[in-house]
């Protein structure tokens, strides 16, 4: 008995050192592929190793342990994508003609400029207990956009118009009294006395006596010019018809528009003389008006001829009204950053007024389905944009992206994610924190 127990108390001995041994040197493997360096949670560019204070804010430095396996960063393979210019849901890998039309197929998508991992970062379980993020996976989608804008009624210079002298002569009388009197077609405007008028009236007369007396050719000839001349100078038909009845010309000859509209500039006073061409009144025909809006710069590249602004004017509450865009200024104002476009709408009732105020909404259809994330998973830092993606309930990667257009909460991304992919909506900026602190970011110093 005493043998045997002198023989098992050297085994024991023999194992437990073994085991201790493997254990010890498990420890220095693990220890081996472990980061230890203490950073500053202020400024974690800053890597120290061994403890201290902060050369920037004087603060504690913290000791961070990380796994070296937890450091390495993998960069995705460039990638290009293709697609059918008037089919763009269609999409290849390789450059070619496209399979519907046969026209070039164009390069949409470059991943070599903007796909590479930037972070890893692994949680501990004391942190997961605490984070509750929300995922999106990357999908496509059709964007809009609506643009606000505000806009300004304004006359429409098509519909502008004018009453001129059409032979020259003294204004005896001036039936329209200020400017803003609506003036129809076929109403008197003024009272002329021209002698050059009354000569040509005075010839009609002679040669209507001529033809009553002779009816020959050359006296109906002669007519019919005395017409043409007083029918060029605004005289109608029945005014010179009248003279030939009373057998003289009067002094004062009236004259009467030939436009409907609103008198915006009134030239014609009683005593004032004309030369041949100038303007007796000016006129503005409000039954259509422009409404010119002003759009942002960065919004600027998004409007086109056609598209539809809708309309609502603070003097005719509760009424909306539907324009298409059938203007676009080619110079963008230097003052303003901004470049007017323009509608042209009905106004046969007359209740928009230049000058009035109109709230507009331009609502912009983008084409095809591009890949879009939630814009509150994306992180601008001014040098790039990155989105934080999951990898496992515990693992997370953050990817720089190209961004693109903007709408509604979403951003389009043109290249660095694929379709499927879960992005970190809600807790990304907790990533992104711990990421810092930790140096999951690698090639920036720790740093975005």
């Amino acid at each position: 008995m005493n043998k045997i127990f002198l023989v098992i108390i050297p085994l024991l001995f023999l194992v437990f050192s073994c085991d201790k041994k493997a254990i010890t040197e498990m420890n220095e493997s693990e220890h081996k592929h472990e980061e230890v360096y203490y950073t500053c949670a202020m400024h974690p560019q800053i890597k120290e190793k061994a403890p201290g204070k902060c050369p920037i804010c004087h603060m504690n430095l913290t000791k961070v342990v990380k796994s070296k396996t937890e450091q390495e960063v993998k960069k995705v393979a460039p990638t290009k994508k293709w697609a059918c210019e008037n089919y763009p849901d269609v999409t290849s890998d390789v450059e070619g003609p496209c399979p519907l039309d046969g026209t070039p197929m164009i390069l949409v998508s470059n991943h070599e400029s903007a796909s590479s991992i930037v972070a890893k970062l692994k949680l501990q379980k004391s942190t997961l207990a605490h984070f509750s993020p929300s995922f999106f996976p990357v999908t496509k989608m059709v964007m809009n956009k609506k643009i606000r804008l505000l806009g300004t009624v304004l006359q429409s210079e098509d519909k502008e118009s004018s009453i001129p002298a059409r032979v020259g002569g003294r204004v005896e009388k001036v039936y329209i009294k200020s400017t803003g009197s609506f003036v129809k077609s076929g109403a008197p405007v003024i009272e002329i006395y021209s002698p050059k008028l009354i000569t040509a009236g005075e010839e009609y007369l002679i040669a209507k006596r001529s033809f009553q007396k002779s009816a020959t050719k050359e006296f109906r000839e002669m007519i019919k010019q005395s017409e043409q001349r007083l029918q060029l100078w605004g005289i109608k038909p029945q005014q010179y018809e009248e003279w030939f009845k009373r057998g003289e010309v009067p002094k004062s000859i009236t004259l009467f528009s030939e436009a409907t509209g609103i008198v915006r500039k009134k030239n014609a006073t009683v005593g004032k003389y004309f030369q041949e061409g100038q303007n007796f009144f000016e006129l503005s025909d409000l039954s259509e008006v422009w409404v010119e809006m002003d759009v942002y710069e960065h919004d600027a590249g998004l409007v086109e001829m056609g598209q539809v602004a809708t309309l609502a004017f603070t003097s005719i509450p509760g009424e909306k009204v539907e324009g298409e865009i059938d203007f676009i200024s080619p110079v963008l104002s230097l003052q303003s950053r901004t470049l007017k476009i323009r509608t042209t709408i009905k106004n046969t009732q007359g209740k928009l007024k230049p000058g009035m105020l109109a709230d507009a909404i331009v609502d912009i259809k983008f084409k095809g389905m591009p890949l879009v994330v939630p814009r509150s998973a994306v992180i601008d830092t001014g040098r790039r944009k990155v989105v934080w993606l999951k990898v496992s309930d515990s693992e997370f990667q953050a990817k720089e992206i190209e961004s693109g257009l903007e709408s509604e909460g979403y951003i389009e991304v043109k290249s660095g994610l694929e379709e499927g992919e879960e992005v970190v909506v809600d807790g990304n900026f907790l990533l992104d924190a711990q990421a810092q602190l930790f140096g999951g970011y690698v090639d920036f110093g720790g740093q975005l």
